[in-house]
């Protein structure tokens, strides 16, 4: 059983109801709905009895409850105990991305910190993305990569860069004889993403979702190369910035089209949690990500 779905359990019965949870885990009711039902049927048994505004556990519920409490009780002891350690120069990051187009520039990062600081061991958590703020308040990863400034006193942030996402289709694509496209384009467009949910799909969440549109078709395809190819055969669009694809060889055939008349831009974020802000292996690592990732 997943630690996530303990953090769910524990935060429903700390907040009382899901719209709660929902913002303290920065994740949405929908979201949380879909994890606590894929939870209970995995288990077999219902985990909470709820009415509209009553939210109760059942007695299965209750056993999980104690058990989450001890979990976290013994993580937090543990990550205390860690802190409290003087006198090794060795230290740990566990990174996460908001943002999977950095899974490609990531490794070389690394790669390039290996050499420069051989004590900081740097791993990269490849999995639930989208949940990297509730990740990083639970301490299962270290530094988290947003596009957008969580709100919790308990966290640092600091603005590494600007971006600007495209539309990345044929030449031959009807859309792209505009000169940008509109949320409307996208209603009747075959879009290819990296992974599901769709709240960890940036055009998605700060562009179609706003204005209420949904693609025809969506399909999840996690490697880069296959979209691409799919691309060249006019098979669908995707969306990503075009630092993403510098390491891909391009077909000729392949155009970016912006989004929006002022084009789809963001910034990105390296969150820490602020009681470790000051660390020198943290510190080192955010100057040196800084300036490796200045003029993408």
């Amino acid at each position: 059983m997943e630690l996530k779905y303990f953090r769910l359990i524990k935060t429903i019965v700390e907040e009382g109801n899901l719209a709660n949870s929902s913002e303290r885990l920065f994740l949405t009711q929908s979201a949380l709905s879909h994890q606590l039902r894929e939870l209970e049927e995995r288990l077999g048994f219902k985990v909470f009895n709820r009415t509209r505004n009553k939210w109760e556990l059942t007695q299965e519920g209750i056993e999980l409850y104690k058990l989450a409490n001890k979990l976290f009780s013994s993580i937090d002891e543990v990550f205390t105990n860690i802190r409290d350690i003087k006198g090794s120069s060795k230290s740990s990051i566990k990174l996460s991305a908001e943002c999977q187009s950095f899974f490609h520039s990531i490794p070389s990062f690394i790669q390039k910190m290996g050499i420069l600081y051989p004590e900081i061991n740097i791993d990269v958590a490849l999995g639930a993305t989208h949940q990297s703020i509730s990740q990083l308040l639970s301490n299962e990863i270290d530094i988290a990569i947003v596009t957008a400034i969580p709100d919790s006193d308990k966290l640092f942030n600091t603005p590494v860069f600007k971006d600007e996402i495209f539309a990345v289709m044929h030449k031959e694509n009807p859309l792209n004889d505009l000169d940008f496209l509109d949320a409307g384009h996208f209603g009747e467009i075959h879009l290819l993403i990296n992974s599901f949910p769709l709240e960890g799909v940036a055009v998605y969440e700060q562009f179609l979702k706003p204005n209420r549109i949904h693609p025809t078709k969506i399909s999840a395809i996690p490697f880069t190369e296959i979209t691409l190819s799919m691309i060249n055969a006019n098979m669908g669009i995707m969306c990503a910035p075009k630092w993403q694809l510098k390491s891909f060889h391009l077909s000729e055939d392949v155009v970016f089209k912006r989004i929006g008349k002022n084009g789809l831009k963001r910034t990105h974020y390296l969150v820490v949690k602020e009681e470790v802000r000051n660390r020198k292996y943290i510190h080192d690592f955010i100057s040196n990500f800084k300036e490796e990732f200045l003029n993408l």
